[in-house]
């Protein structure tokens, strides 16, 4: 969906301003965003990274782009389609435990895999 909207926002950008592409903040995001979704649905392809465990810890990293798409651009980067008036906007803390949250979880899942993946092994 990110795909469609980031084509169908060059049509109407390119019908509305005469360019299909600005390299503004947003639109620079939604690039990313695709370009990390096409190497998460590309990895099955690496021998070394088509774990399950590779799979779900990239997904999150996916998500933090879509959430640094849609939230971070509109409030902490300047440009077109950004609501950020120049003062910069402290980070929450909730985002910093957040982080650190989703950290710990990879690593116990991470070390609960390799377990399970022993244990597999050993059948």
């Amino acid at each position: 969906m990110v795909s469609i909207g980031t084509y169908l926002g060059g049509v109407w950008a390119n019908e509305s301003w005469g360019r299909y592409w600005g390299w503004d903040a947003k639109e620079t995001w939604a690039l990313v965003t695709i370009l990390v979704y096409a190497f998460i649905l590309h990895m099955r392809f690496i021998p070394g990274l088509k774990s399950i465990f590779a799979y779900n810890f990239s997904t999150l990293f996916g998500f933090a782009t879509v959430i640094m798409t849609y939230y971070g651009v509109n409030y902490y980067l300047s440009g077109l389609h950004s609501y950020a008036a120049g003062d910069p906007v402290p980070l929450p803390n909730e985002v910093y435990y957040s982080c650190i949250a989703l950290g710990i979880l990879s690593l116990v899942s991470y070390i609960r895999y390799k377990q399970n993946f022993k244990s597999d092994l050993l059948l």
